[in-house]
C-alpha cells in the first residue's frame, strides 16, 4: 500500500498567496508542507546562480515566528531541506527581514515559517532564493515541481514513509538543529552601522510588543540609539495585528497602554513576523496612527531615493508631493510586484531605489548611503528601517510626528476588510465591475452604491491594476479587492481628510448593507 492510499483525510493542497504560501492550520499537515518545501528546494537547485539558484550541500537557512503552529511546520521544512541535499541552518525565532538579509548576505536560500498578520487559525511559509523573494514568474514552474514531488512522495510504500495516516511524522516531535545567533546579530549591526552617529537619546517610546517575533529585538535596537524604550503589552497568545487595518479595538488597547505612561513621543510596534511597522504619535492626549503608505513617503524622502515603487493601493498623495518626480509605474499589490518594479528601475540606471506597501513594509532595491554609512539592499518587507528613519527624521528637525507627517500632501487613507469572506464571491464582485463589461455601465452601477447622500461625487476614473479602484470628482477613492492571503474582502479609501477616509472605510464594511455588501448583492441580482 502506498502512502496516499493510507491517508485518513483528504489533503488540501497549499496555494500561493500575495506573498508566500498560506493556509488553514488544520490543512497544513507536515506531509503537505514537506512536499511543497522539498519541491521548492529542488526548483531552486535547477536555477543558475544569477537567477538565485542554490547548490546541493550548501547551507539553507530557516526561521519562524511565534505562532504555536510554526514549530511543527518548521520540523517539516527542516526535513525537506535535508532531504533536498542541503545543510539546514536554524536561525531561530527571528523577524522575516532579519532571516532574509542574513541569507542573502551569504548567497544562500532561506525559508521563513510565518502566517504574517493573518488570523490565528492560519499559517504558512515564505521561500527566498539566494537573490531574494520568489517572484510571480516562479510560481507556475514551482507548482509543476510540487506535482512531481507529490507523486513521488505519495507513491512511496506506506511502511517506509516518514509519515503516518494523519500526515504527521511517525517519530513524533523532532529536534531542530541548535539555533545560531548570527542572523539576529547581523540584523542589529545593519542598522547600528548605517545610522552610526545618530541618536534618539531621551526619546520616550512605548514599544507595543504583543506576540511579534521581533519584539525584544526592537527594544534592543531602540535602546542602542539611546531611546527610552518601554516594552508593554507582551502576549503569550498570538495577536494577528494587520498594520494596514488597525481597528478601533486595537487602537483602544494601545491607547490604554499609552495612558499609563508620561511624556511619550511615540508608540511603535511590528506585526507577527516583524516585517511591517506600526507608528503612532503619542505626544497628545490621543495616539495618532500613520498609515504605512505615508510612512513610506517620509522614509523615501529621508533616504534621498531617486526611484520609488508602490502598489496601486497606496495613498495617492505620492502623486502630488516631492516624490512624484521619482515615482515609477504603480504595481499590483504584493511585495513580488514591488520587487519586480524596483528591479526594472535598477536596470534603468537608478541608484537609490526603494518601495513600500500600504501596510508599511519597506523594501530597498539598491544600497543606500548616508553620512558615511552604507545600507545594503534588502528586497523584502522590513519594519525596522521605516521605524528608525521616521524617528530620526523627526529628531533631526526637532518636531513631532504629527508635524512631520503634516508636511506631506493632504491626502489621507484608511483600509478595512470583511473577514471570513469567500474568495470565490469577492472575485465575482471584481469581475462584475471590470472589463469586458462596459465601463460606462459600470460607472452607473457604482453610482447607485457610491451615492451623493453618502458624500460621494461622480465616478470619473476606474483603474484595474489590482481589483477595482474608483476615483470620484470630489477626490474620494474607493478601491476594493480580495485578499491574496486569506478569505477577506478588502477596501481601501483615500480622501482629502482623515475623517472622510475613515468614514468611507466604515461605509465599506458596514453590516448588513455597506459598500462591499451592496456590491455583493449586485452580482446576486
Amino acid at each position: 500500500m502506498n502512502l496516499r492510499s493510507k491517508l485518513a483525510y483528504e489533503p488540501r493542497e497549499l496555494q500561493f498567496g500575495t506573498s508566500g504560501r498560506r493556509g488553514e492550520v488544520v490543512h497544513l499537515t507536515q506531509l503537505e508542507v514537506y512536499i511543497n518545501a522539498l519541491a521548492e528546494v529542488e526548483y531552486l537547485q535547477s536555477l543558475s546562480a544569477s537567477e538565485g539558484g542554490i547548490r546541493r550541500g550548501d547551507e539553507f537557512y530557516f526561521g519562524y515566528d511565534l505562532r504555536p503552529s510554526s514549530r511543527r511546520i518548521c520540523e517539516a521544512v527542516e526535513q525537506a531541506i535535508r532531504d533536498g541535499g542541503m545543510h539546514p541552518v536554524n536561525a531561530g525565532a527571528i523577524p522575516t527581514p532579519a532571516l532574509t538579509a542574513y541569507a542573502l548576505g551569504k548567497g544562500r536560500g532561506s525559508i521563513m515559517v510565518t502566517g504574517s498578520h493573518i488570523p490565528f487559525d492560519r499559517n504558512g511559509y515564505k521561500v527566498n532564493t539566494s537573490k531574494g523573494e520568489l517572484l510571480k514568474q516562479h510560481e507556475e514552474p514551482i507548482n509543476r515541481a510540487v506535482e512531481r514531488v507529490r507523486g513521488r512522495v505519495y507513491g512511496m510504500d506506506f511502511d517506509e514513509s516518514l509519515f503516518d495516516e494523519q500526515g504527521l511524522f511517525r517519530a513524533g516531535e523532532r529536534n531542530l538543529p541548535a539555533e545560531i545567533p548570527d542572523a539576529r546579530a547581523a540584523y542589529i549591526d545593519r542598522y547600528v552601522s548605517f545610522f552610526h552617529g545618530s541618536s534618539l537619546k531621551g526619546m520616550r517610546l512605548l514599544v507595543y510588543q504583543h506576540s511579534a517575533v521581533g519584539r525584544d529585538l526592537l527594544v534592543e535596537i531602540l535602546e542602542g540609539f539611546g531611546a527610552d524604550a518601554i516594552p508593554r503589552g507582551r502576549s503569550d497568545t498570538f495577536v494577528p495585528i494587520d498594520t494596514e487595518n488597525i481597528d478601533a479595538e486595537q487602537l483602544a488597547v494601545i491607547q490604554a497602554l499609552a495612558d499609563e505612561e508620561k511624556d511619550l513621543f511615540a508608540v511603535v510596534s511590528i506585526d507577527g513576523d516583524s516585517d511591517r511597522p506600526l507608528i503612532l504619535d503619542a505626544a497628545g492626549p490621543q495616539v495618532r496612527f500613520f498609515g504605512g503608505d505615508l510612512v513610506g513617503m517620509i522614509v523615501a524622502e529621508y533616504l534621498g531615493a531617486d526611484a520609488v515603487v508602490v502598489p496601486i493601493s497606496c495613498n495617492d498623495g505620492i502623486d502630488l508631493g516631492r516624490l512624484a518626480a521619482v515615482l515609477e509605474p504603480k504595481t499590483r499589490i504584493g511585495s513580488p510586484y514591488v520587487i519586480a518594479g524596483m528591479e526594472l528601475a535598477c536596470k534603468r540606471g537608478k541608484k537609490a531605489v526603494c518601495g513600500w506597501e500600504a501596510n508599511g513594509g519597506f523594501l530597498t532595491g539598491s544600497e543606500f548611503r548616508r553620512g558615511g554609512g552604507t545600507l545594503p539592499a534588502l528586497p523584502t518587507r522590513d519594519a525596522m528601517l521605516p521605524i528608525l528613519a521616521t524617528l530620526f527624521a523627526a529628531r533631526e528637525r526637532q518636531i513631532s510626528l504629527t508635524q512631520l507627517f503634516g508636511e506631506l500632501p493632504k491626502r489621507f487613507s484608511k483600509a478595512a476588510l470583511l473577514k471570513n469572506y469567500a474568495k470565490s464571491t469577492s472575485r465575482k464582485v471584481v469581475e462584475q465591475f471590470s472589463p469586458p463589461h462596459d465601463i460606462e455601465a459600470i460607472k452607473r452601477e457604482l453610482a447607485g452604491i457610491l451615492t451623493a447622500v453618502k458624500g460621494f461625487g461622480n465616478v470619473t476614473r476606474l483603474d484595474y491594476t489590482d481589483g477595482v479602484r474608483a476615483t470620484c470628482d470630489n477626490g474620494d477613492v474607493v478601491h476594493f479587492r480580495p485578499s491574496g492571503n486569506a478569505d477577506e474582502f478588502r477596501i481601501y479609501a483615500v480622501a482629502d481628510t482623515q475623517a472622510r477616509a475613515d468614514e468611507i472605510a466604515a461605509l465599506g464594511v458596514a453590516e448588513p448593507d455597506g459598500i462591499l455588501r451592496k456590491l455583493e448583492k449586485r452580482i446576486a441580482s
